[in-house]
């Protein structure tokens, strides 16, 4: 009871001397305004990381006691169940089947046939042989053309390919045989009844052999052969031989790639389209063309000459030309503006089987000769307008001596069913051509893609009126669209300009000689359209139409094309 008397008056005891020691705190604030003389000027100071574990100076340092965290928890009631989850479902594009061989049969206007077959085969890991076999061919009926103008192109090409670590190597042969007419005959002067007494036919025939071989480690790094007989049925025939070898040759720790070139050529035809003189003509062309590169940040150069031997073995004359061979390309703007532009030049191996692959009208009475291309100039700008378009926009001037031209042989009193003005020769002069292009390539997406192309020209010839056959405006277009699954459609529209070429009549004993004056060619459109339907892996059936313009518009003088043309036909793809 003493003690609990004692605690109470210990209580009370504290309590009036706080309250004391509180009132004493109050009276000795001061109520009066204080006034600050001198402006605030708030610093900041240095922000610093306090260590978790500060080092501490005492003699003896006390271990960091653990310290145990226990949550009180108890249970509540609750009627939520999660539902189980699932894995989000994801679009995958069903994995297309390749297949190695196929092959095509289609059918259409004017009796054409198209055939095409494939084949390749594996023999072991790297090793395969292929087959390629193709035909075209239409049996005419052009509107008031004269004589037959009916045509057939058939090839057969085969290869085998081995491919290891090191190398890879192949070798390919192969043999074609064409058939076109001499149908431009002038309706405006000829008959039926003269027609009737010709024998317009021409055949072409072509057997050739390559290989090359590509390495990847040494100096030398790779070469290519190629040996071509071509002739047809009046007589004539060319040997071609072309050899090419590739390195990369280190001088003073940098490397020049070099290409090193064999180009043979040899033929000769029975007689010139003036008399029964024949013609023989071969060369020989050894070149060699060292470039060096240089790559600084968004700066290509590729500096190079090309230097060429040229042996006229038939004339007995040889020459030496040099070749500037300079290109370069700097990035402006990324891959938005690419600045491009270069000069190079060669000496052009015009051949027979070149010729008719260009004009299969052509005469076999053709005087052969290379082409001095002295200079092409080129300057431009490429890129992309967003990651869909793509641009290029460019200028050049280039000179060429020699340049071959076709133009219409003079209608001339003669036995060969070649002259009647339904042929066509080629002479040679000494042309600059100053060109513009542009080019814009869109892809929508991966299944529509749209390209578009424009050529300018204007030519100034030394010695020819015109630079005859040579168009001062090109244009084309070329869409690819993969509608659906099943359906996709190709389009290729283009556009040639207005063309000069020669006209004359000679010696025809029916008609009064006329001197040679110029003939306008018109301009012409083309649109060729393609669509197709996959019913499965293996099959497709499409339908072609070409010409769908419907013009039968002269693309050499007097040679009008067939008009709307469609085919229709099937692929099947398999394995062996």
């Amino acid at each position: 009871m003493f003690q609990k008397r004692q605690f109470l008056f210990l209580i009370a005891t504290l309590t009036i001397t706080l309250m004391f020691a509180q009132e004493r705190k109050q009276d000795t604030l001061n109520p009066d305004v204080i006034n600050v003389i001198k402006p605030y000027a708030p610093t900041i100071s240095d922000a610093f990381k306090v260590k978790e574990a500060p080092t501490l100076d005492d003699a003896e340092t006390a271990t960091k006691k653990d310290i145990k965290y226990n949550i009180f928890s108890f249970p509540v009631a609750s009627t939520f169940t999660p539902a189980k989850g699932k894995a989000a479902v994801v679009d995958k594009a069903k994995k297309v089947k390749l297949y190695d061989n196929y092959a095509t049969l289609g059918v259409g206007t004017y009796t054409t046939i198209l055939g095409e077959v494939y084949l390749n085969h594996e023999l072991n890991s790297g090793e395969n042989v292929s087959a390629h076999v193709s035909h075209h061919s239409s049996q005419g009926g052009i509107e008031d053309v004269l004589t037959d103008d009916n045509f057939l192109d058939s090839k057969i090409d085969l290869s085998y390919s081995k491919l290891t670590n090191d190398l890879d190597w192949t070798v390919a042969g192969g043999f074609g045989i064409q058939s076109y007419n001499w149908y431009g005959l002038d309706q405006s002067i000829f008959t039926q009844t003269t027609a009737d007494t010709l024998d317009v036919n021409h055949n072409f025939t072509d057997a050739h052999i390559s290989g090359g071989i590509n390495l990847e480690d040494g100096i030398f790094k790779g070469a290519d052969i190629l040996f071509r007989r071509f002739g047809d049925n009046q007589g004539s025939g060319e040997n071609r031989l072309k050899l090419s070898g590739t390195g990369d040759i280190p001088v003073r720790d940098e490397i020049v790639s070099t290409i090193l070139s064999l180009d043979y050529l040899g033929g000769n035809f029975e007689r010139n389209y003036f008399n029964a003189t024949e013609i023989n003509y071969s060369n020989i062309q050894i070149g060699l063309a060292p470039t060096y590169q240089i790559k600084k940040d968004d700066l290509t150069v590729n500096l190079g000459v090309t230097l060429t031997y040229l042996n006229d073995t038939e004339a007995g004359k040889s020459s030496f030309f040099i070749y500037p061979n300079i290109n370069a390309s700097y990035r402006l703007v990324d891959e938005y503006v690419i600045a491009f532009g270069g000069v190079k030049g060669g000496l052009i191996q015009n051949s027979y089987y070149d010729f008719s692959s260009e004009n299969s009208f052509v005469s076999p009475t053709l005087f052969i000769t290379p082409t001095d291309e002295q200079y092409n100039a080129y300057v431009g700008l490429k890129g992309k307008l967003s990651n869909a378009i793509g641009y290029s926009v460019s200028g050049s001037y280039k000179s060429e001596k020699s340049k071959a031209l076709f133009t219409n042989n003079p209608i001339r009193a003669s036995n060969n069913s070649y002259s009647y003005g339904n042929s066509f020769g080629v002479t040679y002069d000494d042309v600059t051509t100053l060109g513009f292009a542009t080019e814009l390539s869109v892809d929508v997406n991966r299944n529509f893609t749209l390209g578009v192309k424009g050529d300018y020209f204007i030519y100034n010839t030394k010695n020819e009126d015109e630079a005859w056959n040579l168009p001062n405006v090109k244009g084309t277009l070329f869409m690819d669209y993969q509608i659906n699954e099943n359906w996709f459609a190709v389009a290729n529209l283009f556009f040639v300009g207005e063309r000069k070429d020669v006209y004359e009549n000679q010696t025809l004993a029916s008609l009064p000689a006329t001197p040679a004056s110029v003939i306008d060619l018109d301009s012409y459109f083309d649109a060729n359209v393609h669509v197709g339907y996959h019913v499965n892996d293996r099959i497709s059936v499409f339908v072609k139409g070409n010409n769908l313009v419907g013009e039968n518009y002269n693309k050499w003088q007097n040679t009008p094309v067939q008009g709307i043309q469609f085919l229709a036909g099937g692929t099947y793809k398999f394995d062996f």
